[in-house]
């Protein structure tokens, strides 16, 4: 018999031709697929898969409408920067950390666009020793016509770091310092460094600096003295305005700088250790230049904010619509510390809400200029 007319077969063909009609059906009635927001086609291309940084270390970047800035805004080693203007052009002088350069200077017409000006102070006076890598901090001041830097520098005679003043007709420098000695030099006090001139409303010219008694075991104390109105001699006697007291500050405070708000007398300093993520910035609050001051905090004012760490070194300027800024530096990210570090110059706003500074920063996002 043939298998055609075979009754099973007769049976499982017609099974089999319902099972095909059931697939149509369902085929049919069963919704299409649309595409995910992921999906790709051929004309767009997954892209390849990259390692990507910490995106902590690594902001996205923001669209902003109007001129603005980013920090680091000079990201080479800039440390203690101090900044000036000058008509239309802004100068920052800082601290070389041993390289053949004594005192950087760098100006830019907009603070984002800086241009390198060599060293401003290319040669160190008779009291100090030559090409030792100890100038640090120079805090500069415009009178009449002149400029004035005060910088630290070596002192042969106490083999302490001294605080010496050059001058010079122009910004860019040559700064030149002609006296015999350095202008403080507390060599029984550990030394003076990190000079800020501070000039108050009526015109009477300060400066403020810090004993180096860390150097030595010693007390650490910011100070402040009167200068002669063209900034070239000191008046009267020092006087101590605070010392390191709270924990956060160990094991140092110094870089005093001070700035006027309401009739009250504002101390900023940094404190903790120079080459750690703590370095921070702190503040007091005094009645009169020489004092007595209080510090209104039992912690940093500013301080770290990954990837920005160990901001300190600050000083004030005024821009050319009247805002107030601070200058500091940086380290970046896990590159804390010499030699595979940088303490790049930042820039942020501060302002004022009450008796209160308040900034933003530290900040390392695109930021309005305002």
């Amino acid at each position: 018999m043939s298998l055609e007319r075979c009754p099973f077969h007769l049976w499982a063909k017609r099974q089999w031709r319902l099972w095909g009609v059931g697939l149509l059906l369902f085929a049919a009635c069963a919704p299409i697929p649309t595409p995910s927001a992921t999906a790709t086609t051929a004309s767009e291309p997954e892209p390849a898969s990259t390692q990507t940084e910490n995106p902590i270390l690594t902001p996205a970047a923001t669209a902003l409408s109007g001129s603005s800035f980013t920090n680091p805004v000079y990201k080479f080693d800039f440390p203690d920067p101090h900044v000036i203007q000058v008509d239309d052009t802004y100068y920052a002088y800082g601290t070389t950390n041993g390289s053949s350069v004594n005192i950087r200077v760098i100006r830019s017409p907009d603070l984002v666009n800086w241009e390198e000006l060599g060293d401003a102070l290319p040669a160190l006076p008779k009291w100090s020793v030559l090409n030792s890598g100890y100038t640090w901090a120079p805090g500069v001041i415009q009178i009449e016509g002149k400029f004035l830097m005060y910088y630290v520098a070596r002192d042969k005679k106490t083999d302490r770091q001294c605080i010496g003043l050059a001058v010079s007709d122009n910004p860019n420098g040559p700064f030149t310092d002609l006296n015999d000695k350095a202008i403080i030099c507390q060599g029984d006090l550990g030394g003076s460094i990190d000079a800020y001139p501070f000039m108050d409303e009526d015109g009477r010219l300060y400066l403020l600096w810090k004993n180096d008694g860390n150097c030595c075991g010693l007390d650490v104390w910011l100070w402040v003295q009167e200068l002669s109105l063209d900034g070239m001699n000191l008046v009267g006697q020092p006087v101590k305005l605070i010392e390191r007291d709270q924990p956060w500050e160990r094991p140092l405070i110094e870089n005093p700088a001070m700035l006027k708000h309401n009739d009250k007398y504002y101390l900023f300093y940094s404190g903790n250790w120079w080459e750690s993520h703590e370095y921070a910035i702190g503040y007091a609050v005094c009645e009169t230049v020489t004092g007595p001051c209080e510090k209104p905090l039992s912690e940093p004012w500013f301080k770290y904010n990954p990837p920005v760490m160990g901001p300190g070194g600050e000083s004030f300027f005024m821009d050319a619509e009247g805002n107030l800024w601070m200058a500091y530096h940086a380290w970046t990210g896990a590159n804390v510390g010499y030699p595979s570090g940088q303490r790049s110059l930042r820039i942020d706003l501060v302002t004022f809400e009450g008796d209160k500074p308040v900034t933003d920063g530290p900040t390392y996002t695109p930021q309005l200029l305002p």
